[in-house]
């Protein structure tokens, strides 16, 4: 085997020693292509069938092997071939609980390193690899399953990923399932499903169905495909029906349905469960729509609106929600406001309740006002985050000539009831333009120059790659892994990719002749329906009073804004407060168009 010309391995040199003399005299040399040579000789002696001292016998098959190979890949094989186990002594050693085709697929991994992975395959393969405590083939097979998710495939993957505990797999299939609930629901594979699958399934809270009454059917469906068998079940399937979402009409339907008049115990449980009423169930995430929110400071409103859908709702909330400082939407979907308030010195927080339409104390203890570490600071931006479960305050503090050096932050402990200090920022660069965004598991600051990461697990903040070449970034939202920001001219959009920390520049406002953006109005970014959209203010320099406002959402296969072309509400909401984030949650429109 023919080798590179040697290389000197310092890597045992720690990076703050200096090589002494006598380490310079005897050095390490590492011949990778010696490595990957010797891999390639060990699977030419194992299909010429040279050396091999033991038989595998799986079914019908017989596999010749070498036990030292077998060893050194699998902890199984070498707790059987090297122990005290009769095999150790056996020419021929026969597995049980192994298909012969994975039995191949395995052995051709060990010997050459390449495994090959099919959906046919993939479970048995999966099963293999568990018994012969191969962690690199169980892993690879489950992010393959984790991959092919679909319709022919969630239910099988979802029950044998359930008794393997494959929690990435599980996870795929309940999303999946849920997203498509109407669908799966009337295929056959669902009636496969075990009671405690289906009970799983139904209780998911983001099954996407508009009423609680497609539930009930893919329930009835599930029962009548093995009605002897199953219908003693119904009692305990039951209670994970939401009759609260059910109108009365519909739940009297129910009690009057053959399947639940025949089992006796089944028309007490749905009794007792209405009766109940209980008020923490929540929606389905079919029942509700995306809208995004806009609060406007001189009306006390929030514009609640979906232009693809032309819902445009506005409510005034009087004093509810007055002195308002900042806003965030949790992924359980629960909206909280920051608000002066609870003393000189602090301020509240105000949960809304989508039942009521309204907004209540969140049961929070107050935030105290933040201080720059020398008191001197003039303004200040707040912000509310949830990362990872955590509701963070942030505020980016600023000095009197109007600059922002510093930013303070506080994560809440529901188990205290306090807030608690966390790292704080001092930044390098000096800027009046910047923006602060929560993606994934991490908090970020971005601005022109500079970009800081917060990780909440070791409550630190590191330095990041700047985009340097967009003049400002005054708006940013978060989609995926990805950090999408714009400039007050909307003149430079960018894409901050936050796992390979690296920018890429995309379109700009698209050419529109005369129209310019107008100076006085933040362009907004925000996420609905899983696209990137931005709404701005423009006007024609030939004519006077001629601004419009404009909604774009942008096509990232041709990189290119597409204009929206719909009618925006009247003038009063138009103007947005403070650092342009515009927020978006889930409502059901019954309770949001109460008064």
């Amino acid at each position: 085997m023919a080798g590179k010309p040697p290389v000197p391995d310092f890597r045992a040199t720690s990076c703050n020693q200096e090589p002494n003399v006598s380490a310079a005299r005897s050095l390490s040399y590492q011949d990778e292509s010696y490595l990957h040579g010797f891999f390639g000789t060990v699977g030419d002696l194992q299909k010429a069938g040279v050396l091999q001292d033991v038989v595998l016998e799986v079914g019908d098959r017989r596999f010749p092997c070498h036990r030292l190979v077998l060893s050194a890949a699998s902890p199984y094989f070498r707790a059987m071939l090297t122990s005290d186990m009769a095999e150790s002594r056996q020419k021929t050693v026969v597995l049980q609980g192994l298909e012969a085709g994975s039995c191949g697929e395995i052995l051709s991994y060990i010997y050459s390193g390449t495994l090959h992975v099919s959906m046919d395959k993939v479970q048995p393969l999966y099963q293999a690899a568990d018994l012969l405590q191969l962690d690199y083939v169980r892993d690879t097979c489950s992010s393959h399953m984790a991959m092919n998710v679909e319709r022919s495939t969630c239910v099988d993957l979802y029950k044998f990923a359930d008794v393997f505990s494959l929690d990435i797999v599980l996870k795929k299939c309940q999303q999946w399932i849920a997203r498509h609930f109407t669908e799966v629901a009337s295929s056959k594979e669902f009636c496969s499903l075990s009671v405690n699958h289906l009970a799983k399934i139904i209780s998911h809270d983001k099954l996407d169905v508009k009423e609680e009454t497609t539930v009930w059917e893919a329930v009835v469906r599930w029962v009548q495909h093995s009605r002897e068998d199953r219908l003693h079940h119904l009692p305990s399937i039951l209670p994970h029906i939401r009759f609260n979402l059910l109108t009365s009409d519909d739940t009297a339907a129910i009690l009057e349905h053959p399947l639940v008049k025949e089992d006796p115990g089944s028309s007490e449980v749905i009794r007792n469960v209405v009766q109940k009423k209980n008020p923490d169930l929540k929606l389905r995430l079919g029942m509700t729509t995306e809208m995004v929110l806009l609060y406007s400071s001189s009306l006390d409103q929030i514009l609640f609106m979906n232009p693809h859908q032309g819902q445009y709702i506005s409510h005034d909330y009087a004093y509810s929600i007055d002195d308002f400082r900042a806003m965030t939407v949790t992924s359980d979907n629960n909206i909280y406001i920051l608000r002066d308030g609870g003393g000189p010195c602090y301020m509240s927080i105000r949960q809304y309740n989508h039942a009521e339409n309204g907004w209540i104390d969140a049961g929070m203890s107050p935030v105290s006002v933040p201080a720059s570490p020398e008191e001197d600071f003039a303004f200040f931006d707040d912000f509310l985050f949830e990362v990872d479960g955590m509701l963070y305050h942030v505020a980016v503090l600023g000095e009197y000539n109007n600059v922002l050096n510093y930013v303070r932050m506080r994560r809440y402990n529901q188990h205290t009831d306090q807030w608690q200090e966390c790292s704080q920022l001092v930044l390098d660069e000096i800027s009046t333009e910047y923006a602060m965004i929560s993606c994934g598991r991490n908090l970020y600051f971005l601005s022109a120059w500079e970009v800081r990461r917060y990780d909440p697990g070791q409550d630190c903040w590191c330095k990041r790659t700047p985009p340097e070449c967009i003049p400002d970034i005054c708006s940013a939202v978060a989609m995926g892994t990805e950090i999408f920001c714009t400039d007050r001219p909307f003149s430079q959009t960018m894409v901050y990719n936050t796992v390979s920390d690296s920018w890429q520049e995309l379109q700009g406002w698209p050419d529109q002749g005369n129209r310019e953006r107008a100076v006085g109005f933040v362009p907004g970014l925000f996420i609905l329906e899983n696209q990137l959209h931005i709404w701005i203010e423009a006007e024609d320099g030939s004519i006077e009073d001629s601004t419009e406002h404009l909604m774009y959402v942008y096509d990232r296969s041709a990189d290119a804004w597409r204009d929206l072309e719909v009618t925006l509400p009247d003038e009063r909401h138009r103007s947005v407060e403070g650092r342009s984030l515009y927020h978006v949650a889930r409502f059901y429109l019954p309770y949001l168009t109460k008064p």
